[in-house]
C-alpha cells in the first residue's frame, strides 16, 4: 500500500536527519540506501516508533510512495546521482519527481532537467544548506527546477525549513540549474565569510598578540552588533575551546591546512565563466590553496625574510579598526555573489528574487547573518539594483567602516600578515567606484600586439578602432568579442 508522503535515497547525516525532520512534521516517509544494512540500522535506531518505512529494494521503495512519487535524492554527487536516476527510472511514471539534494553543479542539474521532462518526469536541484543541525531541526532550501512540482513539494519543504520572523526560509528559486546555483554562490560566500574571519583573527593574534580568550570575548562582542552571524558566533565558541589533553587553547593545536569539496572553486570559475567580477571569493579559495602547502612554507619561512614587528597602536582602537575592515569587506563579498547571480539570470534566462534569496539565508544555513535583512530590504526597495554597493545603508556603512579598512589592511601590509580576501575586498571597492580604470592602458596594448580594437570617449559606444601603432602593421583589426 502507498502511504509515504516522500521518499529519501541515501542514509548518510544530512539524508537521515531530513528525515527525521520530515517525520516530526508530520509526513510519512519512505528510506532507501544502496547498503541494505543501513536501511536496517536507521529503522531500528533512530527511526523506531516512527512513520518512517524501511525499504530493501528501490522496487519496493517506490510503491511506497503515493502518486505522483516524489523522490530526494541525498548521495553525492556527480555521477552517482545520475546513476541512480537511471535506477530509478523504470519504477516512476510521468508526472513524477526527482528531487537532488546535494550539492550538484548547477550545469548537471539543468541538463538533468532536460533530460527527465524529456521521459515526463520532473526534476528540481535544492540547495540545502544548514549541516547535521540544520537537517535535523530547519535548514534553508532552495529549490529550482520543474515549476509544476514546486506545489508538490512547497508544503514539504515549507515545514521543515528552518523561520525567521515566522518565514520559511525556502522560497522557489528559478528553472532548471537555478536553486543549485544559488547555492553554488551561498558556498562561495561562505567561503569568503570564512577567510574573512580568519583574517581578522590573524590580524588581532599577530598584531596585538591577544590570547584564545580575548579572542573569543572579542568575537563575541562583535556576534551582539552589526556583525551577528553563525559563523562569527561558532568563531567565539572555537577560540574559547580548550584542548582537553593539554589544557591549551584547541585551535592553536590544530594544522594549518584547509581543505575543501570544491563548491567555492565552482562559484569562481563560474564567475569567470559570466565575466562577473568575484575577486573575493576567489581569493578565498586561492587562501585555502596556499594553505594545503604546508610543508612548502615550513620550507620558505626559513629563507624568505618579511617585516619587522610594528606597532600597530592603542588595543581597543586597533581592534576597531578590524572590526570595520571585517564587516566593509564582507558586504563587498556579498555584493559578489549577487552580481554573479545577476549574470547567470541573463544568461541562462532566470527570473531571480534577489531580496527572496537573502531571506532564505537568514536562517537554518551557513551564511546565516542579521546582515541579510539589509539585504533583503536594499532589493525589495529596488528590485533592479545593480550593485549592493550602491544601497543607500550600504554606502553609509562603506563610509563610516572605510577609514578603518583601510588601516587594517596597511597594518597587514606592513607587518607580514597575509589578508588576500580583505585587500581583494577593497581593491574591488576602489575598482568599482571609480570613474575611470587604467583599463584604456589595456585596451591600447591588446590593439598594439593583437589589433584587437579599441573604442573612443569622444566617439559613442559600439564604434571601434585600431591603430596602426608602429607604422609597420596594416588596418586589417582583429574581431571584437567578449568572453
Amino acid at each position: 500500500m502507498s502511504t509515504a508522503d516522500i521518499g529519501l535515497v541515501g542514509l548518510a547525516v544530512m539524508g537521515e536527519n531530513l528525515i527525521l525532520n520530515m517525520e516530526s512534521r508530520g509526513f510519512t516517509v519512505a528510506c532507501y540506501n544502496r547498503t541494505a544494512s543501513k536501511v536496517e540500522a536507521f529503522v531500528q535506531g533512530r527511526a523506531r516508533g516512527k512513520k518512517i518505512i524501511g525499504c530493501a529494494t528501490l522496487e519496493d521503495f517506490c510503491r511506497a510512495l503515493r502518486r505522483p512519487r516524489k523522490v530526494m535524492l541525498m548521495i553525492k554527487a556527480g555521477a552517482a546521482v545520475d546513476a541512480q536516476i537511471e535506477a530509478l527510472l523504470p519504477h516512476l511514471e510521468a508526472g513524477d519527481v526527482i528531487i537532488d539534494g546535494g550539492n550538484s553543479l548547477f550545469s548537471d542539474s539543468r541538463r538533468r532537467a532536460a533530460f527527465l521532462a524529456a521521459r515526463g518526469l520532473l526534476f528540481v536541484g535544492t540547495g540545502v544548506s544548514g549541516g547535521e543541525e540544520g537537517a535535523l531541526t530547519g535548514p534553508s532550501i532552495m529549490p529550482g527546477g520543474h515549476e509544476q512540482a514546486w506545489p508538490l513539494l512547497r508544503p514539504i519543504f515549507q515545514a521543515i525549513a528552518a523561520r525567521v520572523d515566522n518565514a520559511p526560509c525556502c522560497e522557489w528559486i528559478g528553472a532548471d540549474g537555478a536553486g543549485h546555483f544559488v547555492k553554488m554562490v551561498h558556498n562561495g560566500i561562505e567561503y569568503g565569510d570564512m577567510q574573512m574571519i580568519a583574517e581578522a583573527y590573524a590580524l588581532l593574534k599577530g598584531a596585538l598578540d591577544l590570547p584564545a580568550d580575548e579572542l573569543s570575548a572579542v568575537f563575541r562582542e562583535w556576534n551582539a552588533d552589526e556583525l551577528n552571524s553563525y559563523l562569527v558566533e561558532i568563531t567565539a565558541d572555537i577560540l574559547a575551546k580548550k584542548d582537553d589533553e593539554t589544557g591549551r587553547p584547541l585551535l592553536d593545536l590544530i594544522l594549518d591546512s584547509a581543505g575543501q569539496k570544491g563548491t567555492g572553486k565552482w562559484t569562481s570559475q563560474t564567475a569567470l565563466d559570466l565575466g562577473a567580477a568575484a575577486p573575493t571569493m576567489a581569493e578565498a579559495v586561492f587562501a585555502r590553496c596556499l594553505s594545503a602547502l604546508k610543508d612548502e612554507r615550513m620550507e620558505a619561512s626559513a629563507h624568505l625574510a618579511g617585516p619587522g614587528r610594528k606597532s600597530v597602536g592603542h588595543r581597543i582602537a586597533f581592534i576597531e579598526v578590524v572590526r570595520r575592515a571585517l564587516y566593509a569587506s564582507k558586504i563587498c563579498s556579498y555584493a559578489q555573489g549577487f552580481q554573479i547571480m545577476r549574470a547567470a539570470a541573463a544568461e541562462y534566462g532566470w527570473t531571480l528574487n534577489y531580496g527572496a534569496i537573502a531571506v532564505i539565508w537568514r536562517g537554518g544555513c551557513i551564511i546565516r547573518a542579521q546582515f541579510l535583512g539589509r539585504i533583503k530590504d536594499a532589493f525589495e526597495k529596488q528590485p533592479d539594483l545593480s550593485n549592493l554597493l550602491v544601497a543607500p545603508y550600504f554606502q553609509k556603512a562603506l563610509k563610516r567602516c572605510q577609514g578603518g579598512w583601510r588601516r587594517a589592511v596597511t597594518a597587514a601590509v606592513k607587518l607580514g600578515i597575509p589578508v588576500p580576501a580583505f585587500s581583494s575586498a577593497l581593491a574591488y571597492y576602489d575598482a568599482y567606484r571609480s570613474e575611470r580604470l587604467p583599463a584604456n592602458l589595456l585596451q591600447a596594448q591588446r590593439d598594439y600586439f593583437g589589433a584587437h580594437t579599441y573604442e573612443r570617449i569622444d566617439k559613442p559606444r559600439g564604434q571601434f578602432f585600431h591603430t596602426n601603432w608602429t607604422g609597420r602593421g596594416g588596418t586589417t583589426a582583429s574581431t571584437t568579442y567578449e568572453v
